[in-house]
């Protein structure tokens, strides 16, 4: 016996590889339904009844905001996980790529624009970090042939500064508190500019890299 498997030495039930290599199976796809993607959509329901939370009685009712902000909460946290547990157990899937950024923003979004619309935010703050946001994901999606744009260190602490102040002014603050988050705020909206500017540069670089390895393809192709 030579110790190798049948299958892998073109034994029975196998057609023979040329060149004596083995092409290794594709990995399926996760399903739909696993756990990442279930906290995904967990989070994309959370988003209306925030909402109804947040404006119930006029908005300005101090218990129906902390309802609203253990709501807020629950999403940031779903958010840290899903990522996470997508790619440690091999879940990620078509589905999932493109729920968990339209969650993230939706979730977001949504307490930006209640909050400025009970005056408590001002628009311009909540137009900055939409703009932001939205426009880094058209930006991913935009270069998303040639690399992937990793999370940087910054774009985790502007998440957490983001998801701090906005909770913070969910809540019903008066005193020192209502002053602190002002300056988180601003802290927020800080690393929303610098790490978008930064997501800026990194799409360019690769969309450059992208459209010059393109050329070098076609110029090999001429040459043959």
């Amino acid at each position: 016996m030579s110790g190798v498997p049948a299958s892998a030495a073109g034994g029975p039930g196998r057609a023979p590889v040329r060149g004596g290599s083995v092409t290794a199976p594709a990995v399926p796809q996760a399903g739909l339904w696993n756990i990442a993607n279930i906290l995904t959509m967990v989070r994309l329901l959370l988003v209306p009844g925030f909402v109804l939370l947040l404006l119930h009685n006029g908005g300005y009712d101090p218990a129906w905001r902390a309802f609203a902000w253990a709501a807020f909460a629950v999403a940031m946290i779903t958010d840290l996980f899903d990522g996470q547990l997508a790619r440690r157990y091999n879940l990620v899937t078509d589905f999932g790529k493109i729920a968990d950024p339209i969650a993230d923003k939706a979730i977001m979004g949504a307490a930006l624009i209640c909050l400025s619309g009970l005056g408590d935010l001002p628009w311009w703050v909540t137009g900055v970090i939409l703009f932001r946001e939205i426009g880094i994901t058209l930006m991913r999606f935009w270069v998303i042939k040639v690399a992937v744009i990793p999370a940087s260190r910054g774009g985790k602490l502007k998440t957490l500064a983001q998801g701090t102040a906005v909770g913070m002014y969910i809540l019903a603050l008066t005193g020192p508190l209502a002053t602190l988050r002002f300056w988180v705020m601003a802290v927020a909206v800080l690393l929303t500019v610098v790490t978008g500017l930064d997501y800026v540069r990194q799409a360019l670089v690769l969309h450059r890299a992208g459209i010059a390895a393109e050329r070098v393809r076609a110029a090999g192709g001429a040459a043959q």
